[in-house]
């Protein structure tokens, strides 16, 4: 019997060998979307410039992006199941590779959103199949490894992100953000038409549509309302966006709790362990995409720097995440989240802080140190965390556990871009009239900001304190795969 047949035919899991081709296809497919998330942030200034609008504006082509990822990620573990997760992941990377395309043809700011909503819908399926398909892949005493190897790209990838778009916006052009997604998302089809594995479909009920139209409306409001509260949380846009948001998100957990087969399965919330672990997330996401949002704008802003000046500053931390993030996966599968979390979540809490301290007269050390602890410290917990949260649900329920994280996670980062925008906006509105200097004012605004970066951190580090290893992994169980007809090709 090959190798290629023999998952196939008897149902045991594939082994470490096996499973290398096809997270080679998963990897650049998700390197790619996560890769293309983050770029856009150091492009803003220069988006600004070309296209003379203000900030508000630009912000949506970072906002939208995240919030059409979460209007699709829920809709991922239901055609997974109903046309199969090998298909709906090429097509994913597919539509966002056309969507890459169609944002470097941008002519103005409006077509570049819209675009970039375009492309954010194609590509928000890939994280959460990736990671289904992975968890199932794994040999089941290497699953906290196997995600550890996946976990890199989802850390690498936005500390790179910045790197790669400083240099094309400086010495080329912003357009080339996304065509260079061109030839990487054609690889990317290509091999995974060849190596993913064929999951067994199964039996899925009709699809929820109260709950595709709830989700995105109750995201895209609250975000928005959130956003607009920098201007005026009095304002009658944001005070009927917020209400809006809260009214959609009511009816659509009742929505999908009355329901027995829902969009995104809240009832597994009913798991403690689940439960606390992703709250935890939810934190350790907030404190990433908030750094990774707020840095490259003091560093261009305030300090004066070039795109690509910024995004070599920031390479330490991909450096790190990148160093630590298989280590936490092999540490996983001997001694669980917990350890790894309070340890990450710790050095965030140091790295935040010792930004809030950043002034006029801080030398690189004092941004490049700090973000060196940062990548090391989401290195270390966030790849734990996903892998606690799938090992926390029922097996049976992998793919829709995976979408509803994920969606949880793009939801977060919008809201960390737009609440921290709103934190900084108003500490300008604060210190603008009093500072000496527009670098005194970007200093003392963003150290305010990063303060309130540190309280969240110190949060999750509390909360990780009482995460628990799932049950059945502590008690040998997940040494059982459940029964997968899979075969490559």
């Amino acid at each position: 019997m090959s190798a290629k047949q023999a998952p196939a035919s008897s149902g045991a899991p594939f082994s470490i060998r096996q499973i290398l081709a096809p997270l080679a296809a998963i990897i650049v497919g998700l390197f790619m979307v996560i890769l293309d998330g983050t770029a856009v942030n150091v492009a803003i200034p220069g988006l600004m410039a070309e296209f003379k609008v203000d900030y508000q504006l630009v912000q949506w082509t970072v906002t939208g992006y995240a919030l059409a990822q979460a209007a699709v990620i829920p809709l991922a573990g239901w055609l997974s199941d109903r046309f199969g997760a090998k298909k709906v992941f090429l097509i994913s990377v597919f539509l966002f590779t056309v969507g890459s395309l169609l944002c470097a043809l941008a002519t103005s700011v409006e077509q570049l959103v819209i675009y970039r909503i375009l492309q954010g819908l194609g590509g928000g399926m890939v994280m959460p199949i990736a990671m289904a398909f992975t968890y199932r892949l794994s040999p089941p005493e290497k699953v906290g490894a196997v995600m550890g190897m996946m976990g890199i790209p989802i850390l690498l990838a936005p500390a790179l992100g910045p790197v790669v778009a400083g240099w094309l916006v400086d010495y080329a052009s912003w357009k080339w953000i996304f065509l260079i997604n061109i030839p990487i998302g054609i690889i990317g089809i290509l091999l995974g038409m060849r190596t993913l594995p064929n999951i067994e479909r199964q039996a899925v009920a009709s699809l929820d549509k109260f709950g595709i139209i709830l989700a995105p409306l109750a995201f895209a409001a609250l975000s928005y309302g959130v956003t607009e509260g920098a201007t005026s949380w009095t304002a009658a846009k944001t005070i009927i966006a917020i209400s809006v948001g809260v009214a959609a998100l009511i009816l659509f957990i009742i929505v999908e709790l009355n329901r027995k087969d829902p969009l995104l399965e809240l009832r597994v919330f009913k798991s403690a362990d689940f439960s606390k672990g992703i709250v935890v997330q939810w934190i350790s996401q907030i404190a990433l995409f908030g750094t990774m949002f707020l840095v490259p704008l003091f560093l261009q802003d305030a300090k004066g720097y070039t795109a690509f000046e910024t995004g070599l500053i920031m390479l330490p931390q991909a450096v790190a995440a990148g160093i630590f993030m298989p280590i936490a996966g092999t540490l996983y599968d001997r001694i669980g989240a917990r350890p790894l979390v309070l340890i990450g979540m710790t050095l965030v809490t140091v790295a935040a802080s010792i930004l809030s301290q950043v002034d006029a007269e801080s030398g690189l050390a004092m941004i490049i140190i700090p973000l060196s602890l940062l990548g090391a410290g989401m290195g270390l917990s966030m790849m734990p965390l996903n892998t606690h949260l799938m090992q926390s649900a029922p097996r049976n329920l992998v793919s829709r556990v995976s979408s509803l994280t994920n969606a949880a996670q793009q939801v977060m980062s919008s809201f960390a871009i737009a609440g921290l925008a709103t934190i900084l906006a108003s500490r300008m509105k604060v210190y603008g009239p009093t500072a000496t200097s527009k670098l005194e004012m970007y200093s003392l605004s963003f150290g305010d900001t990063f303060l309130v970066l540190t309280g969240i951190a110190v949060g999750g580090g509390l909360l990780g304190l009482i995460l628990n290893r799932p049950k059945r992994v502590a008690e040998g169980a997940d040494n059982e795969k459940p029964e997968m007809m899979m075969h490559i090709g």
